[in-house]
């Protein structure tokens, strides 16, 4: 039972270790910024998703509340109808029967809205929280974007406009292993959410992050992989 699901505690604590092996190894690096932000928003996720997952009983006894008095009031009136069943015909009943039904389907619309509430207060905080780890995956891949494997190993032919790239190959292949990392960590991040949440479209956009964070993840082992090649002699 112990791991069969994610723990909030670890996930963050994780993202504070990598965000200090980037201050180590590159402590004038914006990526370290990146890694700091991206540790705000899962400890936020960590309250935002424990609060998902609890009940809340306020809420839901409010809802009860309204429930209770409006049948009540439903009851109530039905109970001032003075009605002859001795002038009642087949057409009058058909009306009765025809009006009665009409207002069952409009309660029964009305309580599943109130009984809702919950479920789409929580799946609104959670598509919030999940827009903002879609933003911070763009974000992370921003800053890998400009590091090209070629021109670190092979002759360096730069522009006026080239981006100023003075790492190693070893430098670089940390720089983009740790980018992966990130990727990694704001996927298990959003899945805190998914956990929290049996909700398909909360599950849905869960999916979505993970799915963008795996794609940007592939790109930048692309470049590890090209990093890792040996060098071919001319």
């Amino acid at each position: 039972m112990k791991y069969r699901s994610l723990d909030s505690t670890k996930v963050v604590d994780t993202i504070a270790l990598l965000g200090k092996r980037i201050e180590e190894r590159f402590p004038a690096s914006k990526l370290k910024a990146v890694c700091d932000e991206l540790h705000e928003i899962a400890k936020e996720s960590q309250a935002k998703s424990e609060w998902i997952g609890r009940p809340q009983y306020g809420l839901r006894f409010a809802i009860g509340f309204v429930i209770v008095l409006g049948i009540s009031a439903l009851v109530f009136s039905f109970s001032l109808m003075d009605v002859e069943l001795t002038e009642f015909s087949l057409n009058d009943l058909i009306i009765y029967i025809e009006a009665a039904v009409n207002d069952l389907i409009f309660i029964g619309i009305a309580i599943f809205f109130l009984v809702t509430i919950e479920l789409r207060v929580k799946r609104r905080r959670a598509l919030i929280a999940l827009r903002e780890l879609r933003s911070i995956a763009h974000v992370i891949d921003l800053h890998q974007l400009t590091k090209d494997p070629h021109r670190v190993k092979g002759p360096r032919l730069p522009t006026p406009s080239s981006p100023v790239d003075q790492m190693s190959v070893f430098e670089l292949s940390r720089y983009l292993d740790y980018c992966s990392e990130m990727l990694s960590l704001t996927g298990k991040v959003a899945a805190l959410y998914g956990q929290q949440l049996g909700d398909s479209v909360v599950t849905a956009a869960v999916n979505e992050v993970e799915t963008l964070t795996t794609g940007l993840s592939q790109k930048v082992w692309q470049k590890l992989i090209v990093l890792q090649q040996p060098d071919v002699d001319e």
